[in-house]
């Protein structure tokens, strides 16, 4: 086996690995929106997303971004075989995130009255918020021990905790959402957070660290250059949580909590669903790229491959999405949430240039450049708002979608830019000639939707998700070698 082919597996083995747990969370995630769109409606999806979004938004300003942070520090020492070093930043990032965990709950106790005012008008939501702050402090206790089995390249122990964590969650929030309707909204929040919390901090703990004596003073002191770039790329994730949450209070107060239900029932498609792809991947490529953050060369390598398998993975997906998005819709939701067809029909189309500039974004996390990080995240999120809102002022939901597609090629076409000039990054030959055609299947698919005649159409679009599934396996096959790829997992399996 070549070093190429090794590398190409050791992207495909990871998002194989965490593409089945995403795939049971996806089902996970059916169950429960089914369960959601029947029971509360639309209504109550709108009041649980604003609910969820604003605890995202303060768990955004108060966590430091300690949960990415971490894992590029934990990655590199890793990598060395330096076990007290491993063993000391552990240690660091617990107590830090105790701390933040805690400012955090305190921060939306106290600001309850006035996060209920801002999400809903009103202030009848401030006990909901209150109890909120509990989901928030077990979050971030839960996202540091996450990051702590990503850094440690611990995947099938992550893997584990994600899949019984959404597993009982489920078990137990269902019975509740049909017994108590929209008022099982808050502890179901709670429930679900506290099951992440319990399996990550379970298989965390099995991780043998050197015992170690650290106080306050010292965990600040030596956490600085986590906290340093942690900050930074917790103020990018507020701006993104922010400009979502405006995205979202503007469309409560141009078109109703209903019509942000359907907005968020969107995004799910397009964000959990469909980018199923990059939450595979991430687990494992962030920690690999940090690994050889210094090596333009490697950095160049990693990416390409990266980029190559997300695209050649997502391609067919998105044709035969769009081949079946109003029965997917109703699949996944019910019938009052077809008028999503035409916004998601447009966003998935970005999702093909979302995969590329996603690959390339992880390289300026990596090479902890975050000076260059938080710019870019506030003018691509600025661009984000601006979009969306002209979007959804002159098209409805179907502008929001045409606003996220030309998003999508305006970051992938500035990262490219941006990445060559400060660090020499390009694509090695080859990738764009298999980008471009993706892209043409991806567009034809797009384009045979609105053609009238039923038979036509689906005949068409037949032919093209054929004709894209054989040429994204033939890609992959001559890259993995897909057979012998296969028998080596279900070897592993068995063993």
């Amino acid at each position: 086996m070549s070093k190429e082919q090794s590398s190409y597996r050791q992207v495909m083995r990871a998002t194989s690995l965490f593409g089945g747990v995403q795939v049971f969370n996806i089902l996970i995630s059916l169950i429960r929106s089914k369960v959601i769109a029947i029971l509360i409606g639309p209504t109550g999806m709108g009041i649980a997303s604003l609910l969820v979004s604003t605890m995202g938004l303060v768990n955004g300003i108060t966590n430091l971004g300690l949960d990415r942070s971490a894992v590029k520090d934990i990655s590199l020492s890793n990598k060395n075989d330096e076990v007290d070093k491993v063993s000391r930043t552990i240690h660091v990032l617990k107590r830090l995130v105790w701390f933040t965990a805690t400012i955090g709950a305190f921060v939306m106790i106290v600001a309850s009255p006035w996060l209920s005012e801002f999400a809903f008008g009103n202030r009848d939501y401030t006990l909901s918020f209150i109890w909120i702050s509990l989901a928030l402090f077990l979050k971030q206790l839960a996202d540091s021990q996450l990051a702590i089995l990503q850094g440690m390249r611990k995947l099938k122990d992550l893997a584990k905790a994600n899949l019984l964590g959404n597993f009982i969650g489920l078990l137990i929030t269902v019975p509740l959402y049909y017994y108590f309707r929209i008022d099982a909204i808050v502890p179901a929040i709670i429930i679900a957070t506290l099951m992440s919390f319990l399996f990550t901090f379970y298989y965390s703990r099995r991780i043998e660290l050197v015992t170690e004596k650290l106080s306050n003073k010292e965990a600040v002191s030596e956490g600085k250059s986590m906290i340093q770039l942690g900050f930074m790329l917790s103020l990018s994730s507020m701006i993104t949580l922010f400009v979502a949450y405006i995205i979202q209070i503007y469309i409560s107060q141009q078109g109703g909590i209903d019509e942000v239900g359907l907005y968020n029932a969107g995004f799910v498609i397009l964000n959990s669903y469909v980018g199923i792809i990059f939450s595979a991947m991430a687990t494992d490529y962030f920690p690999r790229l940090a690994a050889v953050s210094e090596e333009i060369k490697k950095i160049r390598s990693a990416v390409f491959e990266q980029a190559l398998i997300a695209v050649l993975l997502i391609a067919p997906i998105i044709v035969l999405f769009l081949m079946f998005a109003p029965f997917i819709i109703r699949l996944l939701f019910s019938k009052e949430f077809l008028p999503i067809v035409s916004m998601v029909s447009w966003g998935i189309l970005g999702m093909l240039f979302k995969a590329v500039s996603w690959s390339i974004g992880y390289v300026i996390i990596a090479k902890g450049d975050s000076n260059l990080f938080i710019k870019t995240a506030i003018g691509f999120n600025s661009i984000l708002l601006l979009f969306n809102v002209l979007g959804y002022y002159y098209g409805g939901l179907e502008g929001l979608g045409i606003s996220f597609f030309i998003y999508y090629m305006i970051h992938y076409t500035a990262l490219r830019i941006i990445t060559y000039y400060r660090y020499k990054f390009y694509f090695k030959k080859g990738f764009y000639s298999i980008f471009t055609l993706c892209t043409v299947f991806c567009v034809s698919a797009f384009l045979i939707t609105f053609i009238s005649e039923p038979v036509l159409k689906y005949i068409l679009m037949g032919i093209v998700a054929l004709v894209s599934l054989v040429y994204s396996y033939y890609h992959l096959d001559k890259k993995l070698d897909i057979k012998d790829f296969v028998g080596g997992l279900f070897k592993r399996k068995k063993g």
